[in-house]
């Protein structure tokens, strides 16, 4: 049986709070990929990143589901049950250009 992510019904349309990770941004950091938290639109790096904001967001807060963001990629993961969620069409668009690091 394949694992299933118990928190899908909170997927919401959100708006992206950063062209980039929020908080690489501030402190000038680089970041690998970008995560885009499907409650509130916060932008965070992945895990490959070296701070992982998506993850201390997700910690800080407790909102479970991410989107794969640069560019949407049509994925999201839900960090409390530790899988994968196909969003299929329910991506977020990008906002405008986000600058390339790593």
């Amino acid at each position: 049986m394949r694992p299933v992510c118990s928190h899908t019904a909170g997927i919401l349309r959100v708006h992206p709070s950063a062209l980039g990770c929020e908080e690489c941004l501030k402190i000038g950091s680089e970041w690998v990929h970008l995560r885009l938290c499907r409650h509130c639109g916060h932008v965070g790096c992945c895990d490959d990143s070296p701070h992982r904001h998506a993850r201390a967001h997700f910690h800080a807060t407790g909102h479970p589901i991410i989107e794969g963001y640069d560019p949407p990629e049509g994925w999201g993961w839900c960090f409390v049950d530790k899988v994968m969620v196909d969003l299929g069409a329910d991506t977020t668009p990008q906002n405008g250009p986000i600058p390339r690091y790593v």
